[in-house]
Parts: C-alpha cells; sequence; structure tokens
C-alpha cells in the first residue's frame, strides 16, 4: 500500500505540472523474478521513475519502451525471458532471476477517471479489499483489450469494464470471487473470438491497521518502521506527556486514554501491540481486546509476565486460555537476537509480517524450492459467443 501511495503522490504532481507519463506493470511471471505480478512503476516523458518493476535490471528498457508509448498513446506488452541463463537480446537487458516477466506500459489519460491508478486510488479510499481485473493478451498481443480493466470491492461496487463475450463474464465474476475469498491473486484464460486473452486478478487489500498501546521511547522505532511499510498505526497510552503527535508524527492516530478508559476505544485493529510496561495496563488491554476479533496480539515482556496476566484473566472467569491464547504472541518478535529498541522494532515488525503473509519467518536459503508463491493460471471452460461487457452492474457477495 505505501508503494501505491508514493505513485500516486508522483502521478498527481505529474497530473499538476502537465508532464505526460506511462504506468509500467508486471502483470505475469513465469518462474522467478525479483518482484511478482502488480508490481508498477511510473515514467514521465523526461525519463523520471517513480516505483520499481524488478532489481533494476528492466527499468532501463522499460523506461524507453514507456517513452514510446507515450509518444504512440497506445499500450503495449513486453515479455522479457531470462530462463535460458543469457542476455534478453532482442530488450538489451540481462537477467539472471530464471523466469518470463510480462510487463504492461499504458499511456496514462489525465482525464480518465477509470485509468489504472486512479482505481488504486479507490482502493487506497476504501477500509474493504478489492480485486482489480486487467485484461491483456500472451499468444496474440492485441491492442483491442488490452489495458482493459474493472475494478471490484468487496461490497460489490466497481469502477471500469471488460468487454467480454457472452458467458465468459459469468466466469469472470467466478474467478474474481475466488481471489477474494482466497487473498491470493491469480491470472485467468479466456477463449475469445480473439485469441486466448489472459486477465490479471490483482487482490489489493486494505490498508495494515496496527494499535500499539504504549508510548515509550521504544515504541517511536517501531512506529516509525510499521509506517514506512504503509502500515497505519495507532498509538495509545495513559500519559499526556508521552502519547503526543510531537513524538509520533508518523502515526495516523495518537490517543491519550487511561487504562480505565480502554472501553472507548473503537474495536480494536489488524494487529495488537502491548508495549506498555505497566503491568495493571496490560491487564486492561488484554480485557479490552478479549472480545475483539484482532488476530494479533503481540506482548512485550517475558513469559512470567504473561503467564500472570492470563492466569488473572482466568480468575477473573473470562476464559483466556480460549479466547485469547491463541491469538497472543508472547514473548513477541523473531529470534533474531535483538537488544537495543530499533532491534527490537525490526524483530517485532517482522514477526507481524511473517504472520500477514502466512510465513513462519525462517531462512530462506533452507527453503528448499520457490521462495515466492506462484501465481495461479485459472482456466475458463466456457466457449466463445457474443460480446458482453462487465462493468458496474455486477456485484461480488
Amino acid at each position: 500500500m505505501s508503494e501505491i501511495r508514493r505513485l500516486l503522490a508522483a502521478y498527481d504532481v505529474h497530473r499538476a505540472t502537465g508532464q505526460a507519463c506511462a504506468l509500467a506493470t508486471v502483470v505475469h511471471v513465469s518462474g522467478s523474478a525479483y518482484r511478482r505480478p502488480g508490481a508498477r512503476m511510473l515514467v514521465t516523458e523526461d525519463g523520471q521513475l517513480t516505483g520499481a518493476i524488478s532489481g533494476g535490471c528492466l527499468e532501463g528498457d522499460a523506461r524507453r519502451r514507456a517513452r514510446q508509448a507515450i509518444v504512440r498513446r497506445q499500450p503495449a506488452l513486453v515479455t522479457y525471458d531470462s530462463m535460458d541463463e543469457e542476455e534478453d537480446v532482442e530488450h538489451g537487458v540481462s537477467l539472471g532471476c530464471q523466469g518470463i516477466i510480462q510487463i504492461l506500459l499504458e499511456p496514462l489519460d489525465f482525464s480518465d477517471l477509470t485509468n489504472p491508478l486512479e482505481l488504486l486510488r479507490a482502493c487506497v479510499q476504501q477500509d474493504q479489499p478489492a480485486v482489480l481485473l486487467t485484461g491483456f493478451s500472451l499468444s496474440t498481443n492485441t491492442e483491442v483489450q488490452v489495458g482493459e480493466r474493472l475494478l471490484l470491492l468487496r461490497d460489490g461496487t466497481s469502477r471500469g469494464a471488460l468487454n467480454f463475450e457472452a458467458g465468459i463474464a459469468a466466469q469472470l465474476l467466478e474467478h474474481a470471487q475466488q481471489t477474494l475469498n482466497s487473498g491470493q491473486s491469480a491470472t485467468a484464460d479466456y477463449d475469445t473470438v480473439a485469441g486466448t486473452l489472459r486477465v490479471f486478478l490483482e487482490v489489493i487489500p486494505p490498508p495494515v491497521r496496527v494499535t500499539v498501546f504504549g508510548a515509550g521511547n521504544d515504541v517511536q522505532p517501531l512506529v516509525r518502521l510499521a509506517t514506512s511499510l504503509g502500515w497505519q498505526v495507532r498509538v495509545v497510552d495513559g500519559r499526556p506527556g508521552q502519547a503526543t503527535s510531537a513524538r509520533f508524527p508518523e502515526a495516523e492516530e495518537v490517543r491519550v486514554l487511561g487504562f480505565d478508559q480502554l472501553s472507548n476505544l473503537p474495536p480494536s485493529q489488524q494487529f495488537a501491540l502491548l508495549m506498555t510496561h505497566n503491568y495493571h495496563y496490560d491487564l486492561a488491554a488484554l480485557r479490552y481486546l478479549l472480545p475483539t476479533a484482532t488476530p494479533y496480539i503481540g506482548l512485550l515482556g517475558p513469559r512470567k509476565k504473561a503467564d500472570r496476566l492470563l492466569a488473572e484473566l482466568e480468575a477473573e472467569g473470562l476464559q483466556p486460555n480460549q479466547r485469547l491464547v491463541p491469538r497472543l504472541y508472547s514473548p513477541v518478535g523473531l529470534n533474531i537476537g535483538a537488544e537495543t529498541a530499533e532491534e527490537i522494532a525490526l524483530s517485532i515488525v517482522a514477526e507481524m509480517q511473517a504472520v500477514l503473509k502466512g510465513r513462519p519467518g525462517g531462512f530462506l536459503h533452507q527453503i528448499d524450492g520457490p521462495i515466492h508463491e506462484q501465481t495461479p493460471v485459472l482456466t475458463s471452460s466456457l466457449a466463445p459467443g457474443n460480446n458482453l461487457t462487465v462493468a458496474a452492474s455486477c456485484s461480488l457477495s
């Protein structure tokens, strides 16, 4: 999400100054690549870059081709193939990723509120997951449908349009629902009269939200690191001198609440961290979190402290072993030998990232196989028919 916000900030500057630009989007990867589908880079007509689509090996050629797309006012699909471990002679780049990477290059129309960045803006403004469907062709590279998009939100609202043949639209919506339910982006192939059209179904999750109970000095590097990832952080503490926006300028919200006032907080968020260094405040925070659906609760401190807190909650009849322990991470953080506040922040944020992505947080060199999940390819068994526009009338339930 932070990358999307940076792209939007640059896009708004270029729009205000009238600087023509194009968007390069990774829409398909086969094999290994530095960036996965959904990675984006904004290119201006004079060659300025925002974002990245690789580790640096593709940016130069993609910039040149994106500027050509601006001049021609036509989208283009470029394929980079590094499977043979030799230089990609066609594009003049040297890759070592052992993968096939396809980049969609699109000149942006500032007046079009359904251009890809405006659709991404709509995602950022929503607190719900969405799926962005982008049409492109692997076999024919026809420009009739390349770059057409449809944004579908969880609540059923949509923006944009995709022109599909009758019958394929239902399959498309089914695939969109599958990706939203799984939380995993995918590509889908559809047989049309013009050839096989591939659609990238990109799941865009809502912003990650974190509530930190505690406003000590050790919380400051954690807030900086978490917000640098685009996470939205709320800091809560009972000390007016500690819980200030001046001490936490990156936080979305800073609130002063005594431990007897936590019931005034709106429902807790995706992640909760207890870093108060105050036993009674931690106890009140756990009472507050017990009935919530917060899936991750990190508690700073030794196991003995956690055991004592759980025992007290058990004595109150709150059943923490059933309602709290499955979500409780204590001691919080990955085992990286952290000592300083910055190292502890890294340990905690890394653990939250691992939980967010469903990963164990181990060493990559010990993994036997790909380190990235491969984007699944969905297929349609429906026969081609008459054209049908999938637009704002479609919905997801």
